[in-house]
């Protein structure tokens, strides 16, 4: 690995005092926007440029000072537009010759058509499409704030969430990155809702991004301020649920002309209760027959991050930037299970609780390092990066499990366990990104990418035996896995027709990646080892039909590798009866997905569709098997094929000043042939998932937004997952003259919101809920001065599991 990265290190030094680092020829374009009286903010600057006008080259938001600021700009000619609903647009054409540019102010006049209907209140727009996907903004979700990062997913068009916090595309798991990046935070609830500025969703990835992509890619962008001056926020938050919940945040930025420092602190504590019952019938069991469960837990759990950032441009080429992120969680969870067994004639058989107290703590610690480099001819970039993330896990629990006879007497002297799982994980990832115009119509992009993860885990369970704890060695294991990917991809952009107006954009792309991975048990009883080069192609064409409407056809080949948790071979022997595992043999899925999609904007709406086919091979599922002493043992395994293809949809739509939506629905339908497996498997079924967001301005400086979640009924190999639906509300008001704001949020409010699945195969029949103290009342308050995050930190969410 040190190897990998002094190639690196040494590639940013070359390149950072290259003879290019001497040529001055981009500029920056700054001015600010008013009504004539007084600032606007939130306008779209839209940058174009005069050569072609479907091609944004730089965009940007007013503060609320009404203040704007494009960098990087390259010398030439470009279109210059102010937009905002309740304001006529305008336009103007600008020349850059390398020098910065002053516009002074520009003046809106008032649109007296949309003036007579009600009083405007600006805002930034809440979804921005993108030729891959589209940004979603966070601080326009109101309704979910202050919590996680999952929270906060759940909102997202396109995106599934279950009531368990399992986020899927399409019905499959994405890839995740923090800050485009992969990192050791792999949970989302790690990652608090009050420090995301975006989240971007990339249904149709190319080959720049890592081919372990088969759903699409979901990258969640940290908050960093880029406001001159000295700036800063505070956010205060509290409310309830079964139990009582707060958080806070902190943010200052420091930037110069050379210099920008911002440093960030955010916090969350809560106390959650959960109820799960579960029921199973073992067919061919006579004792076991009948099982009932009921568990109740009591949870406290605690979030806090520390953020650093600090960026360096010596010049109008070249940037550096050093990010730090520490992470602290906390979670202690005091449940109790108690079991009870009939035969199959309904007589008693067996009746017990479990009791269990787990302390766990998490710590996570993530440094990154970026280069980026401009050229006079803005087609031409680099872009080099090397990042680090330590993840350190630590799991005690104390177990208590005591028999009861018939009668629900205490048979016997309790039994007691004690168990502790310690984690340590290391991803690093070295990047270098490389484009070049190729031609006049065509550019060339090309990159390395670099991958080593290194996992280990501790498991140790000990049972009391004569008042001394006894480890169980059929229980307790260590395993270790080590990692490394080895990519590099080239890609080809280009378009037919005219620089003003092209007709066709197609690009033509390779990605190759080496693959090495192991991983061994301390007693070597499962022991693997793969090692392959693969190659994966992709390519789109996109007919632009209009300015702001366009169809489009891809293909690509992706893998779908198996993660940590499904190759850790550790057996969770948390419910005896019930107990899971990980398959160090899976194979990785091959897929191959052919994409169709339309797009087309108008002033107040905005439409896009996306039909997709995906032809999977080695699919990976979660299968249940019943053992001979009536325990179900869940695990991963290579089913066979699945064949899936379906229709996403977003519209979004403002029919009137105060009132806007967003509906967006998914539907899927899935064909699996498991020929491998011994048991009846499900075959064909049908999913969708759809979800509603309406913002409305019921009086100056007000929002109200509520937002609906439906997820139908999703397959599993051997049943399926029951519906999960819900509804949010959030409320905000400010005050004064907008550097304070008051926000009400209220979570899951008809309290539907559970998960669940029901399993039905020739051996045995199960089904399970789970429910969460998912509805609470929150009360918010954020204070913003000199800055920009006035939209961006007014976010006070808390889980809802």
């Amino acid at each position: 690995m040190k190897i990998y990265l002094q190639k690196i290190t040494l590639l940013i030094l070359l390149f950072s005092i290259s003879p290019y680092t001497f040529s001055q020829n981009s500029a920056a374009v700054k001015g600010t926007v008013t009504d004539g009286k007084l600032p606007v903010e939130f306008v779209d600057v839209v940058l174009r440029s005069s050569n072609d006008s479907t091609t944004v080259v730089s965009y940007a938001v007013t503060d609320a000072s009404g203040n704007f600021l494009l960098e990087n700009i390259a010398s030439g000619d470009y279109q210059l537009q102010f937009r905002l609903i309740g304001f006529k647009t305008v336009s103007q054409k600008i020349k850059l010759a390398g020098a910065p540019l002053s516009l002074g102010t520009t003046v809106l006049q008032n649109d007296t058509h949309v003036l007579n209907a009600v009083t405007v209140n600006s805002r930034k727009k809440q979804i921005h499409k993108t030729d891959e996907g589209f940004v979603f903004n966070a601080a326009s979700n109101i309704s979910q704030t202050g919590g996680t990062a999952t929270d906060m997913l759940k909102s997202i068009p396109t995106v599934a969430v279950d009531a368990d916090g399992a986020i899927s595309l399409r019905g499959k798991t994405p890839m995740i990155l923090i800050n485009g990046k992969n990192s050791a935070i792999t949970n989302m609830d790690q990652i608090a809702a009050s420090s995301i500025e975006s989240i971007e969703v990339i249904s149709n990835p190319t080959v720049k991004y890592d081919a372990n992509a088969e759903s699409g890619i979901i990258n969640i962008k940290l908050k960093k301020n880029n406001q001159n001056g000295l700036n800063g926020a505070v956010v205060l938050g509290g409310g309830f649920g079964a139990k009582g919940r707060m958080n806070s945040s902190v943010q200052l930025n420091q930037k110069t002309e050379k210099w920008n420092f911002g440093l960030a602190y955010d916090n969350r504590f809560a106390g959650r209760t959960k109820k799960i019952k579960g029921d199973r019938t073992n067919y061919l069991i006579d004792d076991e027959h009948f099982i009932n469960q009921n568990r109740n837990d009591e949870r406290t759990e605690g979030l806090q991050n520390l953020k650093f950032n600090a960026d360096f441009t010596p010049d109008e080429r070249n940037t550096f930037s050093l990010e730090a992120l520490g992470n602290l969680e906390t979670q202690d969870n005091d449940e109790t299970l108690q079991t009870k067994v009939n035969t199959n004639t309904n007589d008693f058989f067996s009746n017990n609780t479990r009791h269990s107290l787990e302390l766990e703590r998490s710590k996570v610690a993530e440094f990154a390092f970026n280069y980026d480099r401009k050229f006079s001819d803005d087609r031409k970039s680099l872009n080099a990066g090397i990042t680090s993330s330590y993840n350190f896990h630590r799991e005690n629990t104390n177990i208590d499990t005591n028999n009861y006879d018939e009668n629900q007497m205490l048979t016997g002297n309790p039994f007691l366990q004690r168990t502790h799982n310690y984690e340590k994980e290391n991803i690093s990832n070295a990047t270098l990104n490389y484009t070049f115009p190729l031609a006049e119509k065509s550019i060339i992009e090309t990159g390395y990418k670099g991958t080593f993860r290194f996992f280990n885990s501790d498991f140790q369970s000990s049972d009391q035996i004569n008042n001394d704890y006894a480890i169980n060695p059929l229980a307790s294991n260590i395993f270790d896995f080590d990692e490394q990917i080895n990519a590099v991809y080239g890609m080809l952009n280009s378009f037919i027709g005219s620089t003003e107006n092209p007709k066709w954009k197609y690009n033509l792309g390779i990605r190759g990646e080496q693959v090495s991975n192991s991983g061994k048990t301390q007693t070597n009883s499962d022991a693997f080892s793969n090692h392959y080069l693969k190659l994966f192609p992709s390519a789109s064409l996109q007919r632009n039909l209009k300015t702001d409407e366009f169809l489009k056809f891809g293909y690509s080949k992706r893998i779908n590798r198996p993660d940590l948790d499904n190759l850790n071979p550790f057996i969770d022997i948390t419910d005896a009866l019930n107990p899971h595992t990980g398959n160090p043999h899976l194979k990785p899925e091959i897929i191959h997905i052919v994409e169709m999609s339309y797009n087309t904007e108008w002033d107040n709406y905005s439409f896009s569709t996306n039909a997709f086919y995906r032809n999977a091979n080695n699919t990976i599922k979660q299968y249940a098997v019943l053992q001979d002493n009536g325990v179900v043992l869940l695990r991963p395994e290579n089913i066979g094929k699945t064949i899936t293809y379906g229709l996403e949809t977003i519209f979004s739509f403002k029919p009137a000043p105060f009132y806007d939506a967003n509906i967006s629905v998914t539907a899927f339908q899935q064909n699996i042939k498991a020929d491998n497996l011994a048991q009846d498997v499900v075959q064909n079924a049908f999913s969708w998932y759809g979800k509603m967001i309406h913002n409305f301005i019921p009086w100056k400086g007000a929002k109200l937004q509520l937002i609906g979640n439906y997820n139908s009924a999703l397959a599993t190999p051997q049943g399926k997952r029951i519906p999960v639906y819900n509804a949010d509300l959030g409320f905000q008001q400010k005050l004064g003259k907008g550097n304070a704001r008051l926000g009400l949020v209220v979570t899951d409010m008809f309290n539907t919101l559970e998960s669940g699945y029901k399993n039905n195969t020739s051996l045995f029949n199960s089904n399970r809920t789970s429910k969460s103290d998912t509805r609470a009342l929150l009360l918010t308050f954020a204070y913003t001065f000199k800055s920009d995050f006035k939209e961006k930190l007014l976010e006070n969410q808390f889980s809802t599991e």
